[in-house]
C-alpha cells in the first residue's frame, strides 16, 4: 500500500509546482527517525495532502469517519495513512491505532482543533496531549497559511494562490507523574499550540493570538499539578519540580 502514499506524494508536488507559489521552511526541523507527532493548524480538507508533500518522513493521519463510508474511498484513504476517527466522543479505536503507529516510530499528524478553522485557530480539544504524554514522543509543530480558501478535498488536483507550510522546532513535553487532570492536559494542549501560532502570522492565530502563561516563549513549559512534575526545554536535559 505505500505504493499509493509515493504516486499521491509525487503527484502533489508536481501539481504544486505548476499551479500554486508553494514554499516550505524549516525542513531541516523534522528528526530522520524516532516516533514523531505532527501538530498542524487546521483550515482545509487538503491540509494532510500538503503534508505529505511537505515532510521528508511518510505519515499517518486521523479522519472523520464519514469519509470512510464509500468502499473506494475507504481503500484509498486506508492506502493513503487515514484512518477513521469518530468525533464528538471517545474513540478508543483510534486511539489505540495512534499508539501503535507511534510506537512503531511513524510519524502522526495530528489537527487538535478537530475541525476546520478558517477564521482563525481554534481552542483545541485535549487528546493531543494525552497521546503525547503516554507515547513520549517528539512534537513537531508546524504551521500552515493559504489552505483556508480551499475548502474542497478536489482542490489536491488544482492548488492555487500563494500556500506556506513553516515547520518549527521539535519538543517534549513535561513529564507528569501520576494521572494528570483535565487541566493539566488542557494545559499542556494549550502549550502545545502556542508552538503552532508561533509559526503563524497573527491573524491566523485566533484562541491563541495571545500567548498564554507558561507558553513556549519562555524556552521551556511547566504543567502545574498537585505532584511532581518533570519539564525540559529545547536545549537541555530534563528538570525535576515539586508541582504547587
Amino acid at each position: 500500500m505505500d505504493i499509493v502514499y509515493r504516486v499521491c506524494e509525487f503527484l502533489q508536488k508536481i501539481a504544486f509546482r505548476l499551479f500554486s507559489d508553494y514554499k516550505v521552511a524549516g525542513v531541516e526541523n523534522v528528526p530522520p527517525m524516532g516516533p514523531l507527532i505532527v501538530v498542524c493548524n487546521h483550515q482545509s480538507n487538503m491540509d494532510p495532502s500538503i503534508l505529505a508533500a511537505a515532510l521528508p518522513r511518510r505519515i499517518w493521519f486521523l479522519a472523520k469517519e464519514g469519509i470512510f463510508r464509500v468502499f473506494i474511498a475507504r481503500w484509498f484513504l486506508r492506502a493513503w495513512g487515514a484512518f477513521p476517527l469518530r468525533r464528538g466522543e471517545t474513540d478508543l479505536r483510534a486511539y489505540r491505532w495512534s499508539l501503535e503507529k507511534l510506537g512503531s516510530d511513524q510519524v502522526l499528524v495530528v489537527f487538535p482543533e478537530g475541525t476546520r478553522s478558517t477564521g482563525g485557530m481554534r481552542r483545541a480539544r485535549i487528546g493531543i496531549a494525552q497521546i503525547a504524554l503516554t507515547t513520549q514522543a517528539t512534537i513537531l509543530p508546524v504551521g500552515m497559511t493559504g489552505t483556508e480558501r480551499h475548502g474542497s478535498c478536489f482542490k489536491v488536483f488544482y492548488p492555487s494562490g500563494r500556500l506556506r507550510v513553516n515547520i518549527g522546532m521539535p519538543f517534549s513535553l513535561p513529564v507528569v507523574e501520576g494521572k494528570p487532570s483535565k487541566e493539566v492536559l488542557q494545559s499542556l494542549t494549550d502549550m502545545i499550540m502556542n508552538r503552532v501560532a508561533m509559526l503563524l502570522p497573527e491573524e491566523y492565530r485566533g484562541a491563541y493570538a495571545t500567548p498564554r502563561a507558561g507558553s513556549a516563549a519562555a524556552g521551556h513549559e511547566r504543567a502545574v499539578a498537585g505532584g511532581a512534575v518533570t519539564y525540559a526545554n529545547d536545549n537541555g536535559p530534563a528538570q525535576s519540580a515539586p508541582g504547587g
